[in-house]
């Protein structure tokens, strides 16, 4: 197949083609890639598909395929997004929720310190010291293990413990610490 008759193919299918794959992709810009990719293929496999009578066939079972592949893509991409909206709306559901909830005459009562205080001390023992420890007293964990005679395991567990029940515990002013100490709090 010389340049010519590929030129002729080209011309009097595109069109067609187009049409084709649009109907199922939707989207212009989406059918004329799949068609012009088709014809790249197609280019570069003329010399195996000399034979005309295997044309039509070959051509719409490509653009059909790629067409497949196309939607298959877009759909994936499609719940990724709805998927990263869904959690954007959960954070900002979350923010609202917050900020509606904090009621900041509570700090005219409270201070800050106090909170953060009363929340450690809803603490288990254990679990207030090793917090107290690594944390406020800055000592690595296998130093507060040695001195508490516990693994450094049970350090890191009774941590864990301790952030999830202060998260738990100081939910409400949240806002107003972040405010207060510039940082995000747990």
């Amino acid at each position: 197949m010389d340049t010519l008759d590929f030129e002729d193919i080209y011309l009097s299918w595109f069109s067609r083609m187009k049409h084709f794959a649009r109907e199922y992709v939707v989207c212009e810009e989406d059918a004329e890639n799949i068609v012009q990719d088709v014809f790249v293929e197609f280019w570069e496999k003329r010399p195996v598909l000399a034979d005309r009578t295997r044309l039509t066939a070959y051509l719409f079972t490509a653009v059909k395929n790629r067409s497949l592949n196309c939607l298959r893509r877009r759909i994936v991409e499609q719940e990724a997004a709805s998927r990263i909206q869904d959690e954007y709306q959960a954070v900002l559901r979350m923010n609202l929720d917050s900020l509606e909830y904090f009621d900041h005459t509570l700090f005219g009562e409270e201070d800050a310190g106090q909170i953060i205080s009363q929340a450690l001390h809803s603490l288990p023992e254990q679990c207030r010291r090793v917090f107290v420890m690594s944390k406020i007293e800055g000592k690595k964990q296998k130093d507060i293990a040695a001195e508490l005679h516990i693994s450094i395991n049970t350090v890191e567990t009774q941590i864990g413990i301790a952030y999830k029940k202060l998260k738990n515990e100081l939910k409400k002013y949240i806002p107003l610490l972040t405010f207060f100490f510039s940082v995000k709090i747990l």
